[in-house]
């Protein structure tokens, strides 16, 4: 259902293997956590650009889960599932099969706050 190939300009993203309708869930990804007091150090590794928030502790998803590229215009969302240790990805439109599938990293798909690199959506 999920190919990881490489994302122009981006490095590494995840495409659609078929089509997807909105609001369909297309991946549950099991997290690692890492506890507050350890984020200090992943924040000097290259794994500082591939966790998720986890309440005050920081996550870092396994499968695709940390390979969802971000956009401003995406076209699905995620939602953290502290209880289960899951990220939930899910289409908020259509995707067609061989397009990029893309989360905004702010959580809300709305949001158009700053990130800690440069976004170009060209």
């Amino acid at each position: 259902m999920l190919l990881v190939k490489p994302s122009p300009g981006k490095g590494r993203g995840v495409f659609a293997g078929r089509d997807f309708l909105a609001g369909e869930t297309f991946e549950f990804s099991p997290v690692i956590v890492i506890p507050e007091n350890e984020l200090v150090g992943i924040r000097r590794t290259v794994l500082s650009n591939y966790f998720f928030k986890w309440g005050k502790d920081g996550a870092v998803a396994l499968g695709v889960g940390s390979l969802f590229n971000h956009s401003y215009e995406p076209n699905a969302t995620f939602t953290i599932l502290i209880d289960r240790q899951e990220i939930e990805f899910k289409a908020i439109k259509e995707i067609a099969a061989g397009e990029e599938i893309t989360i905004n990293y702010n959580g809300d798909p709305h949001d158009r706050s700053r990130l800690w690199f440069k976004v170009d959506e060209t």
